[in-house]
């Protein structure tokens, strides 16, 4: 039986179903359609809808990536929080810290009365020479220390971020001079103007020599050789004056070591192991000459 609606294109039949007596099945069929397809209905979202479900979106991936950032500022932050200690020998190193960060390796060969002897393995640098006569001026050490920073952080080839290290190494490299042979005596003349101070980072050992090119001309990586040393630890901070008094006085106390003497050409090698803003007693600072057996 069909029943006419107000649009004469549609009709409902109904028809019996044999399964359940006594119940019918309306079912809704447009007659202009070919074939008699059951026309469906897609709901359409919105444009007030999209814009909400794209904030949910962008508010859940803020949220993880804003974990993820705490967590990284909480590990290095420990760093510095809970630093190590190297193997003390007065009250003044006892108080001396270090952050927890990669370093260079080395084994303590002896230990005298007012410095100790090392052998330091092998390790990669990036160096760079520093602007004016001193090393340790604030505005020649912050401008190096931000030059190194910027190629360890990303400005490299590779644009690879990575990870800081300690100590960060300040050496003094004194001009051979000028040779001028004549028949008595040969006269080597020293310009005092033409030393450099280089600063340098070491660079994280997982990279060995396949360390990403830097950007910047004035940053070179440079492989420094397995070596001796004897060195002296301080606290406080570090200025021109104390390093000469300090070298000075290790240079002394060599010249009576029986085992090890001072290497030709040697120069004064300066770490330094702390953040600028660790207390001065808390800061550990090292001054090294390289030394050699006597007897070899």
């Amino acid at each position: 039986m069909l029943i006419p609606l107000c649009n004469p294109s549609l009709s409902i039949q109904s028809a019996p179903i044999s399964v359940k007596p006594n119940k019918t099945i309306i079912s809704i069929t447009n007659s202009a359609s070919s074939n008699n397809r059951v026309s469906t209905q897609r709901r359409t979202i919105s444009a007030f809808e999209a814009r909400i479900s794209l904030i949910f979106a962008l508010a859940s991936q803020s949220f993880s990536l804003s974990q993820r950032l705490v967590a990284d500022v909480a590990t290095e932050t420990a760093k510095y929080l809970f630093p190590k200690r190297f193997e003390s020998r007065t009250l003044e190193e006892a108080l001396m810290t270090v952050p927890d960060l990669e370093t260079v390796n080395f084994k303590v060969l002896t230990i005298r009365d007012q410095y100790e002897i090392r052998e330091i393995e092998p390790y990669f640098v990036a160096e760079t020479t520093m602007p004016g006569k001193s090393g340790f001026d604030f505005r020649g050490s912050s401008q190096s220390f931000n030059v190194l920073a910027e190629y360890l952080f990303g400005k490299n080839t590779k644009k690879e971020k990575m990870e800081m290290t300690t100590p960060v190494f300040t050496t003094k490299k004194q001009s051979d001079g000028v040779k001028m042979d004549m028949t008595t005596p040969v006269l080597t003349t020293k310009t005092v103007d033409k030393d450099e101070w280089k600063m340098s980072f070491v660079m994280p050992s997982k990279y060995g020599a396949n360390l990403p090119l830097p950007k910047d001309s004035s940053v070179a990586i440079k492989e420094v050789a397995r070596k001796t040393v004897a060195v002296v630890s301080f606290s406080g901070f570090v200025n021109d004056e104390e390093v000469k008094r300090r070298e000075l006085k290790l240079r002394e106390a060599l010249k009576n070591d029986g085992q090890f003497k001072i290497k030709e050409g040697t120069s004064i090698e300066i770490a330094q192991y702390n953040p600028p803003f660790a207390l001065p007693f808390q800061r550990r600072n090292e001054i090294a000459l390289e030394v050699e057996w006597k007897n070899k």
